[in-house]
């Protein structure tokens, strides 16, 4: 062998053990997955479940709203997050500048409006008080809900990022008053109703197909998915995570489990 061939073969035996000992590094380090509590958490161990079949590892990491998990994930506490939709993603990479991309889409969580004092919209007398979110983004799908019930009518421009200020007609005379989404099921006995995150919901033990007084359509555009930093999308590990929840059986928990108030989006 002459020197230059046994240069070219040292260099590549060195790049093989390099790659071969990255790959074994990124297959054994567990990826560590931010989730809100209640049905993201539930989901996430489905697929935590089912990426163990393949020798991946996930580390379930629970947050209590929805600001930490993308602070979490900007500062490299996180790997990953699956708990937020696109519009809300959308809005924290405009506000906060954060690099963070979608990876993939996972589920859609129909939102609805709730009541403790009607069982129907009909009965939702004149000035009643009506909770909704005071975030953009969900503040905004929740007018929209209200809007597509018939009791409100926005601006035409007013779009997804929707305010109180963009109500243009309010029959009714509603009262919207602004709290914290994940406030807003604590609050029901002090609202006539309120529109509601159907994961707070349900981790509330309210029934989203039962016990909604007005829900949206499925084909919404808030699909949830798995967040990830740029520079991250086209890793190994960040693929063996959507496979894991993209999984038939990840699927069957979802449909089993919460029986069409959550919906695969995959």
């Amino acid at each position: 062998m002459n020197k230059r061939n046994f240069l070219s073969t040292v260099v590549l035996a060195a790049a093989t053990l390099v790659f071969s000992s990255s790959a074994v590094f990124a297959q054994d380090k567990p990826i560590r997955l931010g989730v809100t509590a209640g049905p993201h958490a539930q989901i996430a161990e489905a697929a935590k479940a089912a990426a163990a079949k393949d020798g991946v590892t996930i580390q379930v990491i629970e947050f209590s709203d929805f600001i930490q998990p993308n602070s979490a994930l900007v500062a490299g506490d996180l790997d990953a997050n699956a708990y937020q939709h696109h519009p809300y993603l959308d809005q924290q990479v405009a506000d906060r500048r954060y690099k963070l991309v979608a990876a993939a889409n996972t589920v859609i969580l129909p939102m609805g409006m709730y009541s403790k004092r009607v069982k129907s919209l009909g009965e939702l007398k004149d000035g009643a008080t009506v909770g909704v979110p005071n975030d953009p983004t969900n503040g905004g799908r929740a007018l929209l809900l209200l809007q597509q019930q018939g009791l409100i009518k926005l601006r035409a421009d007013a779009g997804i990022k929707a305010t109180p200020i963009d109500v243009v007609e309010n029959p009714r005379k509603l009262r919207l008053r602004e709290l914290d989404a994940a406030q807003l099921v604590h609050a029901l006995d002090d609202l006539d109703a309120a529109v509601i995150n159907t994961s707070y919901a349900i981790a509330a033990k309210l029934n989203p197909s039962k016990d909604a007084i007005a829900r949206e359509e499925a084909n919404s555009p808030y699909t949830n998915l798995i967040a990830v930093r740029q520079e991250d999308k086209d890793k190994p590990w960040v693929a063996s995570l959507v496979k894991a929840y993209h999984s038939d059986d990840v699927r069957k928990f979802i449909e089993t489990q919460f029986q069409g108030s959550i919906v695969p989006a995959f």
